[in-house]
């Protein structure tokens, strides 16, 4: 799947060094620090073996215009509320913000969700105070639903904003 020069490719085994370039302290500024290494690696196979079964749909994020992954994006199955919905997050790596490539990717991941996913909504928590992704979120169309708490990584709380996408409307 693919947007102008942005595109989703899906997680392979290879992509663990992916996983753990996300794991800079520059990329998990608003999620606590990096994690442990090991944390990292089960976390990957957690990714892989969702993938296998259905319940996890992770992706690298490409571009025409870079010989390596500028990101990555993802969405798993969620309860939220009671109620079965999708959950999303997203990264791009530090020198290629900024260049529109996380909008396109998310527009991307929607598109995926929508026809593949099987639920009808699409939630992303980010932090309140993180106001990019808040930003991305709000422009590619997610309705802000309020604030609530949360953990990340688990056991340490913080406070998100939820933002909800009707997929129905890609559909």
């Amino acid at each position: 799947m693919s947007d102008d020069d942005v595109r989703l490719q899906p997680w392979t085994d290879d992509d663990l060094a992916v996983e753990l370039r996300n794991n800079a302290p520059e990329m998990t500024t608003y999620l606590g620090g990096p994690l442990d290494e090991e944390v990292v690696r089960r976390r990957h196979e957690r990714f892989l073996r969702g993938q296998a079964d259905g319940t996890v749909s992770p992706f690298t994020v490409w571009t025409d215009s870079v010989a390596e992954p500028v990101g990555t994006a993802g969405y798993w199955q969620i309860e939220h509320h009671g109620l079965p919905v999708l959950e999303c997050g997203w990264f791009v790596f530090v020198p290629y913000q900024h260049r529109g490539y996380a909008r396109r990717a998310i527009r991307l991941l929607l598109e995926e969700a929508a026809a593949h996913g099987g639920r009808d909504t699409m939630l992303a928590f980010p932090r309140v105070d993180n106001p990019a992704s808040n930003a991305l979120a709000r422009s590619v169309g997610f309705v802000n639903t309020g604030e609530e708490d949360g953990e990340y990584p688990k056991g340490v709380p913080i406070r998100v904003n939820a933002w909800a996408f009707d997929l129905r409307t890609l559909r």
